[in-house]
């Protein structure tokens, strides 16, 4: 991996840190507090082209690839994480699309995705009682004349509420033995109706993005709205989410780049004992370490996105990248309140909203648990073990 930036990466990630610093970080503070829904900068974001990164140009897209696009998610993420779920979401749909999806899909859909019309994406796989087994969807598509019935419920969807345009995995075989080959994923248009909201989730972090729970009353679609084939379902979210798992990744660097950046900031300012605290040993001890899992995480997650980017295996260096980068960034975002001390704990400085918001992403898009699962399975093939 060449370590040096290309000029369209640079620019990509000068493009998206000179946004972030203007439009995003003098809000975040109040899209957090309100909990207001970033729809202005979302189609802000669409006109600078950062809802395709790396979405072909046949498609509208930037064609800059996946190493500008986690360089833009980490400077979004630094100013405003929920901003950078929204679209990290948007991308993710937009790339699975053009990656599957037939010729009238994309030239119908990616370009509305990713040029605002949309307004953002929605990855509707998770259930109540399948979260980190997908194979438990209770989700329904029954074939009918023209097309297809959906019912059932959606959980824990990011911009569910919002997006234009939502993939949505169900059952097209319930028999026990389809298991994995009984579900497919089909594009169902936001507004369609039978399409619910059921609630929008109270949460502990990233309060300027929406989860919705979601309710699929009979939701009538076409057959053009079949994404790949018939039981090609589970194989589509793996893709989707080995992707993803980059993304988010991106995003917790980011934020505990923020984190970090602040902290140094108030231990240059911060005067205890006679001088700032960031001469004391212990606090540049403290700052020393989470820089050092940050930009290891920094390190890890850009080699996932080159070998991505170069058609390379990359699905356990994204696990790789994903359970390090995430579980440093939150043990930065956490160092970062301990500088601050008292004042790290109320909503005067920045570093709550950002240990707040970095948390979740030990847990979505496949929690710890399950990296560590896909990265032993993938030691154990290249070992020649079966598993």
């Amino acid at each position: 991996m060449n370590s040096e930036l290309s000029e369209e990466q640079e620019l990509v990630q000068r493009t998206a840190r000179e946004f972030a610093e203007r439009e995003l970080a003098p809000r975040a503070a109040e899209r957090d507090a309100k909990g207001i829904f970033p729809e202005r900068e979302l189609r802000d974001l669409a006109k600078l082209g950062l809802l395709g990164i790396a979405v072909p140009e046949a498609y509208g897209g930037g064609a800059a690839g996946v190493v500008a696009y986690s360089l833009a998610m980490q400077e979004l993420a630094r100013a405003d994480a929920s901003v950078a779920v929204a679209v990290s979401v948007t991308n993710m749909v937009a790339e699975l699309v053009c990656r599957v999806g037939s010729e009238a899909q994309k030239r119908e859909h990616v370009p509305k995705l990713i040029g605002g019309e949309y307004l953002c994406g929605a990855f509707a796989l998770s259930e109540a009682q399948a979260g980190s087994d997908p194979s438990g969807l209770a989700t329904r598509a029954d074939k009918v004349p023209g097309g297809w019935r959906l019912s059932g419920s959606k959980q824990w969807i990011s911009s569910g509420d919002r997006a234009g345009l939502l993939v949505v995995w169900a059952k097209t075989d319930a028999r026990p033995e389809a298991g994995h080959q009984g579900i497919s994923a089909f594009l169902v248009r936001g507004g369609t109706p039978g399409l619910q909201v059921a609630r929008l989730e109270h949460k502990m972090g990233l309060r300027g993005s929406s989860t919705a729970q979601l309710v699929l009353d009979g939701v009538q679609v076409g057959d053009d709205a079949l994404l790949g084939a018939v039981g090609d379902g589970f194989k589509l979210a793996m893709i989707a989410l080995d992707g993803g798992r980059i993304g988010i990744a991106s995003q917790a660097i980011g934020v505990a780049r923020g984190a970090l950046e602040a902290a140094i900031g108030y231990a240059k300012d911060r005067v205890q004992f006679g001088v700032p605290i960031a001469k004391h040993q212990a606090i540049g001890n403290m700052l020393a370490d989470a820089a050092t899992g940050v930009e290891a995480g920094r390190l890890l997650t850009l080699r996932a996105a080159w070998l991505k980017q170069e058609g390379l295996p990359y699905s356990k260096e994204a696990s790789i990248a994903k359970v390090f980068a995430t579980e440093k960034a939150v043990r930065a975002c956490d160092v970062a309140i301990q500088v601050h001390g008292g004042y790290g704990y109320t909503t005067d400085f920045p570093v709550e909203r950002m240990y707040r918001d970095v948390r979740v992403t030990t847990i979505y898009e496949g929690t710890s648990e399950i990296q560590r699962i896909v990265i032993a399975r993938a030691l154990m093939k290249e070992a020649g073990i079966s598993a």
